[in-house]
């Protein structure tokens, strides 16, 4: 159920205005309390109260029924692209939000890109690197003569049909508009080497931590906490598809205004930089890494990094917005086929 009240960053004084922030909740959410929220209910004097959104039809019914409680929502940018097309987003004040050093292929007007993860290429160390050799791009994965084993992919076909074009040669410089028709037909070559279709980031991580597959399509972020945790993967950046979450203000938000002065906050390259301190998604701001906060250790594994984003494609929000309908129809039937 979507607004589940998670917590309130207490901030002194009795008669500090509280602003309503809706995000995912986990460990994101934990991130964005350490790097956004509690540094900027101090810095305006502010309370933050989280609660918890599903997806973008949560904004929808409160802008719709004319209750809007959220001053704050995190959606994802296709998501996001399309509530801006609905008309139930408020518009960035761009004179009180400064998104300098944020290089986004949506439109800001709307939405502003809070975090990047990467879908990338993981295998099982022990059984997943045949000879030695090691997967390098999607065309590996598959490549099922020279990679033989068990794959896992993520249940939804956004990145999807971005990894079977790319697997199917197409340059990444040529993807978008995607070929919808060549994406599925690739597709069907892989489908009967897919051992587990997984729909949450924690099922992708357990079935490369228990060596249930030998190589997975997995969020940078869960491979990189298997590798922690002591699991026997290893994953590239090569060919990873960028995509992140968005911060935006609901038509309506009851303290808008507030609401832009916090949203200043959150893209600063200062606050940016320590999103990534507790988490493995790289800031949307690339001026974050000019901050001295980040040590070249940790900037080395960031996916937004200047060196890990050369070798990655970012997925265009925008084609996604206008095609989701219509491509998971399409997903539908190919999964129950």
């Amino acid at each position: 159920m979507s607004g589940l009240l998670v917590g309130t960053i207490p901030v002194t004084g009795a008669s500090a205005q509280q602003l309503t922030v809706a995000t995912g909740g986990g460990i994101i959410a934990d991130a964005e309390r350490a790097a956004f929220f509690e540094p900027t209910a101090k810095a305006l004097g502010v309370t933050f109260k989280e609660e918890t959104i599903q997806n973008v039809r949560d904004v929808r019914l409160q802008v719709r029924s004319g209750a809007v409680t959220w001053d704050i929502a995190q959606l994802g940018l296709d998501e996001c692209q399309q509530a801006a097309k609905e008309g139930i987003l408020e518009k960035i004040d761009r004179s009180v939000v400064n998104t300098d050093g944020i290089d986004s292929p949506s439109d800001m007007d709307y939405c502003i890109p809070a975090y990047y993860y990467s879908t990338v290429i993981a295998w099982n160390t022990k059984t997943g690197q045949p000879g030695g050799k090691t997967m390098k791009t999607w065309a590996d994965f598959f490549d099922t003569k020279t990679f033989p084993g068990a794959r896992s992919v993520y249940k939804f076909p956004r990145g999807n049909l971005e990894m079977a074009l790319l697997a199917d040669g197409v340059a990444p410089d040529k993807l978008y508009p995607l070929d919808v028709d060549r994406a599925f037909k690739k597709l069907e070559e892989i489908k009967p080497e897919i051992e587990a279709w997984w729909d949450s980031g924690a099922q992708s991580a357990q079935l490369l931590k228990d060596g249930e597959v030998d190589y997975i399509q997995i969020w940078n972020g869960r491979a990189s906490s298997v590798m922690r945790d002591g699991g026997k993967a290893g994953f590239t950046f090569n060919q990873g598809i960028l995509t992140g979450d968005a911060f935006a203000i609901p038509k309506g938000a009851p303290h808008k205004d507030m609401a832009m002065k916090a949203l200043a906050m959150f893209f600063s390259p200062e606050q940016q930089a320590h999103f990534p301190l507790t988490v493995d998604y790289g800031p949307a701001n690339l001026k974050a890494f000019d901050t001295k906060v980040l040590s070249p250790e940790r900037i080395a594994q960031i996916n937004t990094s200047p060196e890990n984003v050369k070798s990655q494609i970012k997925l265009d929000e925008a084609w996604w917005a206008a095609n989701t309908t219509a491509v998971l129809e399409r997903w539908d039937n190919f999964m129950q086929r």
